[in-house]
């Protein structure tokens, strides 16, 4: 029954991204509204969202409170996508919403995000969760998430990508994640460019909204973060996730939990950070997948992702005998502008084309790097290549980079067994 179910949600997709709110808002009036009756932490952004959900989430969990949380996408299964206290939705409940709308999604052609958005909205009303952690899918003003009248908004960065849709400038992107401030809303913000953070600074004053810029919490001593407010003091990190840009996403969490809940219980705080992959299941964050060889997964999927894991990765490479990177993205991600930093830092790049109607041909990867004099070898069978890297010289490393797709297509391999 539950395959079913996935085979007609994942048969959605040939809907594409259909931006609007008419169509979201029309099947949740027929499933009576469940978006009014949770509490809920709006969390739009090009780098970062997933993260910051993630810690806001695992804070709030630790404060006690029934928490739901909504990303996308997901890695290797659906359910994922959807947690309650860090319990991934049943395949039961997939099923029967699925079954139970069919005719409805069917009928009005919704989309695969819409009917998956609608389908949290219902889990988390029915499960009573006291907050909700939401994650926008693309931009804002016509993301399927944009129907919520939120505690809190959070837009924890802003640069150029899905220029196609969002616009051509900073300042157009940030006037669509802005637009899911609603009135009398607190408003946080991660490091933002000035002309992004003046395009929010207006929607707030418009708004009648209260903005909190984090750049007004945050001290940076020795290059490390540390965060202070009239409820916190944070500056002694104790975080799983690799990388000082995680920090600045534990450090939003913390202002937004504290600022909106009133929250003055340091150690309710740090032990939400510490505790956030035990209480969510992140992944894809500068992970480890395995040692000697060392093989990374991360899922930097524009030059901003990739100017951050580099930051990270460059403290260890030099320790390895050989580099290996094995990427694959979006076709309207910025590639030349991520093949052109990832050259300098790799011995060999291999590239593969993710099985997702917006990824980018290994055709088309190849002739990308051919303009910028990059060689690059073509991966088809996955399993096969990491393979036969485990079996190689224990100083090598592996990093799998690029879209979240590419990583949840490997995973797959590992979790069914192709790969030993």
């Amino acid at each position: 029954m539950i395959q079913q179910a996935l085979n007609k949600l994942y048969s959605l997709h040939t809907f594409g991204i259909k931006l609007g709110l008419d169509n979201i808002k029309g099947f949740l009036k027929h499933l009576d509204n469940p978006q009014k009756m949770i509490r809920t932490f709006h969390v739009a952004g090009s780098n970062g969202k997933g993260s910051t959900s993630a810690f806001i989430a695992s804070i709030l969990m630790e404060c006690g409170h029934k928490t739901g949380l909504y990303t996308s996408p997901h890695f290797v299964k659906f359910n994922e996508r959807i947690l309650v206290d860090g319990l991934e939705i049943p395949d039961e409940y997939v099923a029967v919403f699925v079954e139970e709308n069919e005719k409805y999604i069917d009928d009005n052609k919704l989309t695969f995000f819409e009917t998956t958005t609608a389908m949290a909205f219902k889990y988390f009303a029915e499960q009573n969760v006291d907050y909700a952690v939401i994650e926008t899918g693309l931009g804002g003003r016509l993301d399927a998430t944009n129907v919520l009248q939120p505690e809190a908004v959070i837009i924890t960065s802003i640069s150029l990508e899905h220029t196609n849709i969002l616009g051509d400038t900073i300042e157009k992107i940030a006037g669509e994640k802005a637009a899911i401030i609603k009135e009398n809303t607190k408003v946080f913000t991660g490091n933002l460019p000035e002309a992004a953070l003046r395009v929010i600074e207006k929607k707030c004053g418009e708004t009648g909204s209260r903005l909190f810029n984090i750049k007004d919490y945050m001290n940076i001593r020795g290059g490390e973060p540390e965060l202070y407010t009239e409820e916190l003091e944070i500056d002694d990190w104790s975080i799983p996730l690799r990388g000082n840009y995680q920090k600045f996403n534990a450090a939003l969490a913390g202002l937004v939990v504290s600022k909106t809940l009133m929250l003055d219980n340091f150690h309710t705080v740090n032990k939400g950070i510490m505790n956030v992959v035990k209480n969510t299941g992140i992944q894809g964050r500068y992970e480890y997948y395995r040692k000697k060889p060392d093989i990374i997964f991360d899922s930097a999927h524009n030059t901003e992702g990739v100017e951050n894991f580099l930051k990270e990765f460059e403290k260890d490479s030099n320790i390895y005998n050989k580099k290996v990177l094995l990427f694959g993205a979006m076709k309207d991600k910025s590639i030349k502008e991520m093949l052109t930093l990832l050259r300098e830092n790799f011995d060999e790049i291999h590239i593969t084309q993710i099985d997702y109607e917006r990824a980018c041909s290994i055709e088309e990867l190849s002739k990308i790097a051919g303009e910028i004099g990059l060689r690059t070898i073509p991966e088809i069978n996955l399993s096969e290549f990491i393979l036969k890297f485990e079996s190689l010289n224990n100083n090598d490393c592996l990093v799998v980079l690029g879209s979240m797709y590419l990583l949840g297509a490997v995973k797959s391999s590992l979790r069914l067994g192709n790969i030993a």
